[in-house]
């Protein structure tokens, strides 16, 4: 049993306790360089808050970005994947959420109570008005607009990198970008929060 706690903060500000992850990590074939439980240790270490905000950001639940999150890192170390380095392995374990996101999807819609799940409280009332503004046209947005916007702008990936963790065909990145961009836009226009 691997058990990994983190005190840190979560993007919603909310404590985030990790509970244990029962698997074993062990060595399958010479091919590539085996997870043991340190290096999956730093490995979370590294990973587990973007992977955490990015589940956030796309279920609008800590709730359930938490559920995903423990599920994301229990399929990665089950898929027992051999890779050479971190950033592969990083790309592979936001293709694993992002798919369980699909499948959550699929199953049933989030319901209202999720979707206004308290959010980080900020100092000032104008910035908490400008969240709850922002992440109203965010829930406005299709789910695959949002998890494109957010992996690119907020994680930072390249078109490649998104096309590998959404399983989407690297041509059609860019177009599927300036759609979303383009609606986001379109969003803070009409609720006279243009860019």
């Amino acid at each position: 049993m691997i058990a990994i706690a983190s005190s840190g903060r979560s993007a919603a500000g909310a404590a985030m306790d990790i509970a244990p992850i029962p698997a074993t990590l062990e060595a399958a074939g010479p091919s590539a360089p085996a997870m043991n439980e340190q290096s999956f240790r730093l490995f979370y270490e590294r990973t587990a808050r973007q992977l955490q905000a990015y589940l956030l950001s796309a279920t609008g639940s800590p709730s359930a970005a938490e559920d995903l999150l423990q599920e994301s890192y229990l399929r990665l170390i089950r898929a027992d994947a051999r890779v050479n380095d971190d950033d592969h392995r990083r790309r592979y374990l936001f293709r694993i959420a992002t798919n369980l996101l699909r499948d959550r999807h699929r199953r049933r819609r989030p319901d209202r109570a999720e979707l206004l799940e308290a959010r980080d409280p900020a100092d000032q009332e104008a910035d908490i008005q400008r969240r709850a503004d922002l992440a109203g046209v965010l829930r406005e947005l299709k789910p695959r607009e949002r998890q494109l916007l957010w992996l690119a702008y907020v994680e930072g990936l390249s078109h490649l990198e998104i096309a590998a963790a959404t399983g989407l065909a690297s041509g059609s990145i860019r177009p599927l970008l300036f759609r979303a961009r383009r609606r986001m836009a379109e969003l803070l226009r009409g609720k006279g929060m243009a860019p």
